[in-house]
């Protein structure tokens, strides 16, 4: 039985690592499946999740230019549904202030812009500012300085 990627396949875990399990497969192979393969949930230890021995249903979901089998537990399950959303009341979870859709609470103002908005006067003060830069270099150079203090050959 030649199996690629989207098969899904009975396996058994065979040992358990820190970033995944390795499943036996059949024909005598074999496949990890990583921690992030595991559980649509976090997983912070791959032991809460899954035993050596243990038969699991898995998804083939990549095999390398070196035949090694990336396999998937939660792709074999449908994700879990989200929660509903409660009917409106207006009031944002957690701040308790109005919500008007759109990501801002009602009210917000935004702030005024304290750069120039306009493209020329914001070239212009970037290049002033360079400019400035630029001369400070050109003087420290001149002294024979380094402003890394790496010293000079020697």
């Amino acid at each position: 039985m030649e199996f690629g990627v989207g098969s899904i396949l009975d396996g058994k875990v065979t040992g358990i690592t820190k970033f995944g399990a390795f499943v036996a497969l059949p024909e005598g192979k074999s496949g990890l499946v990583h921690i992030s393969e595991i559980a649509y949930s976090y997983v912070n230890e791959v032991s809460d999740y899954l035993q050596e021995g243990q038969e699991v249903k898995v998804k083939v979901i990549g095999i390398d230019q070196s035949n090694r089998i990336n396999l998937s537990i939660k792709q074999v399950t449908p994700p879990p549904q989200r929660p509903a959303r409660p009917a409106g009341n207006g009031q944002r979870p957690g701040n308790g202030r109005p919500y008007q859709g759109g990501g801002r609470p009602v009210g917000f103002v935004r702030p005024a812009p304290k750069e120039p908005t306009d493209f020329e006067d914001r070239l212009k003060q970037f290049m002033q500012s360079s400019d400035s830069k630029l001369s400070e270099l050109r003087y420290i150079e001149k002294k024979g300085g380094n402003r890394r203090g790496g010293g000079g050959r020697r």
